[in-house]
């Protein structure tokens, strides 16, 4: 037989193909591209077609698009490739013409139903903060955010227990035309590190544009003792975002896992998934 052209690989059925990669990302304006920017779906977008040798373009799909300077260690994108692709070479090319601050773990063929950002369960988020309690690593200052006084962690703990559950953040997010701001809040937790760094964990069933940074914005301030639960209560109320919440800033925000049920269960989770939620 003679060998398919690019061509008639692309018009065979497509294979879809589950990346697992990390980025630093100080040097990315996000992860969804942007004209004139550098992206890591754009730095992606450029390279899988190239070192493939494809003749159209490829469009990918993420789980969690970070924004501007937020880092990720464990997120997980999508992409269709023509069924023949070599998943093996594509990821030891990429390896050789990306740049440093991106890694691609792994590409392996997705499970039948898997989409990367519908069918995740849950996403789950640390923040990382130096206090006055902190010896900080110079080392590591492009992922801390350093704060000013001594955080009470008990206290940003227990205020953070109301936010648990099915809840409209609108008043943390940032708001998209017709884009809903109801999520399940799973988990938040606040720790100390032996070095006095903080780590507060947080995981969810989705989080909305800006929603990780402005709780972090609103805990952060009641650690510090500058509000109550009390004011947190009522801007959890508010029926907009809230213009008394901080949005703290991105570099010490990491998304560092995903989350996805069991195989049989991707393509249900992805169609419910779908369906915009609403308060009963």
């Amino acid at each position: 037989d003679l060998p398919r052209s690019p061509t008639d690989a692309l018009a065979a059925a497509p294979m879809r193909a589950r990346l697992d990669l990390a980025y630093d990302g100080a040097g990315f304006a996000g992860w969804a591209r942007q004209p004139g920017q550098r992206t890591v779906q754009g730095e992606l977008e450029l390279w899988i077609p190239g070192v493939l040798r494809l003749p159209t373009p490829v469009s990918l799909v993420v789980a969690g698009r970070t924004d501007a300077g937020v880092h990720a260690r464990g997120q997980v994108a999508h992409v269709d490739l023509p069924d023949d692709a070599d998943l093996t070479a594509l990821a030891r090319r990429l390896a050789r013409v990306l740049t440093p601050d991106i890694v691609v773990r792994s590409i392996t063929p997705a499970p039948e139903g898997f989409d990367a950002r519908f069918s995740a369960i849950w996403r789950r988020y640390c923040y990382r903060l130096a206090d006055a309690a902190s010896f900080p690593d110079p080392l590591t200052r492009g992922h801390v955010t350093r704060v000013s006084g001594t955080l009470d962690l008990d206290a940003m703990n227990a205020a953070g227990t109301a936010l648990l559950g099915l809840h409209d953040f609108g008043p943390f997010c940032r708001p998209r035309e017709g884009a809903t701001t109801i999520r399940t809040l799973l988990d938040l937790d606040a720790r100390r590190l032996p070095d006095g760094d903080i780590e507060y964990w947080l995981r969810a069933d989705a989080f909305c544009h800006s929603m990780v940074r402005s709780l972090m914005g609103a805990l952060t301030a009641i650690g510090a003792g500058r509000r109550d639960a009390d004011w947190l209560a009522d801007v959890t109320a508010w029926p907009s975002r809230h213009h008394a919440v901080l949005v703290m800033p991105p570099h010490g925000l990491t998304l560092e896992e995903v989350g996805y049920p069991p195989d049989a269960d991707l393509a249900s989770r992805a169609a419910e998934a779908r369906t915009v939620r609403t308060l009963a």
